[in-house]
This record gives C-alpha cells, structure tokens and sequence, in this order.
C-alpha cells in the first residue's frame, strides 16, 4: 500500500489516458447513463499498464519465488498476472534479460483495461473534471479583473 501523501509519478498520463476513453465513450453512447459509463470506461483498454516499474518488477519478482499475492485485491492481482504472464512469454524469448528490463517492457505495451472498479473510475474521473472547472473557472476570473 502506498503511504498517505504519495504522488504517483504515471498520474497526470493515467488521467490523460482516462478521460479519452471517457469522452470517447460519452460521445459514442445512445444515452448516457453514468454507473454504465464507469463500468464502460473501467473495463476500456488503456494505452499502458498504470504502475511503476520498481513496484512491478518487485511484486513480479515475488510472484517467482511463488507469491500468489493472496492478500492483494483482485483487480490488482489480476493486473500482476497480466504482466508476469506477458513478462514471462517475453523471458522465454530473451533468457538474459534482467526481471526489471523485461518489465518495463511489459507495462509500456497496451494493458486490456485500466484495472480499476467502476468506484474508483468514477472518483478519479469527477476529480479531474473539478480540477479541469477549477482552472477553467480561475482563468476567467483573472480575465474579468
């Protein structure tokens, strides 16, 4: 778990990628109904897998030693299984290659979803869109004056 207080360093392109899909999604709807709209865009593929490569190539590296990551969520674990799998295939064809290059390769490569709840999605998104009316609403104001 990440401590109280951390930034993650993929944040900004993660939200960039999200809310592509989102107003792809929103444009593409015959109507629009937002529990549906979440779910839509938390199962949409994204351009990458959102993690950090330390922390990926840590949580692989313990999944060869035989962690089955138990006492991970499932999304998340389902994630980590996505890229040791994938990480593994790509081992096979370069037996040299450092666990940590291997990875990083991995996780630059399209992911089949954002590995996020329909929950999380949601906040993320409306947290953007206040920061986005935030800024949008700030700039006018400097206008005006």
């Amino acid at each position: 778990m990440k401590p109280h207080g951390s930034h993650y360093e993929y944040e900004d392109q993660r939200n960039d990628n999200l809310m592509a899909v989102y107003h792809k999604i929103i444009v593409e709807a015959n109507y629009v109904r937002m529990p549906d709209i979440y779910e839509k865009v938390a199962n949409s593929p994204s351009r990458r897998f959102w993690v950090s490569e330390e922390r990926a190539a840590i949580v692989v590296s313990s999944m060869m030693r035989g962690d089955k990551l138990k006492n991970m969520r499932p999304l998340k674990r389902e994630m980590y299984n996505e890229i040791y799998t994938r990480a593994m295939k790509l081992r096979d064809k370069h037996p040299a290659m450092p666990i940590s290059q291997l990875v990083t390769q991995v996780i630059e490569q399209p992911a089949p979803k954002f590995y996020l709840t329909p929950g999380s999605a949601k906040v993320i998104i409306c947290k953007i869109r206040k920061q986005w009316y935030f800024k949008r609403t700030k700039r006018r104001l400097r206008h005006m004056f």
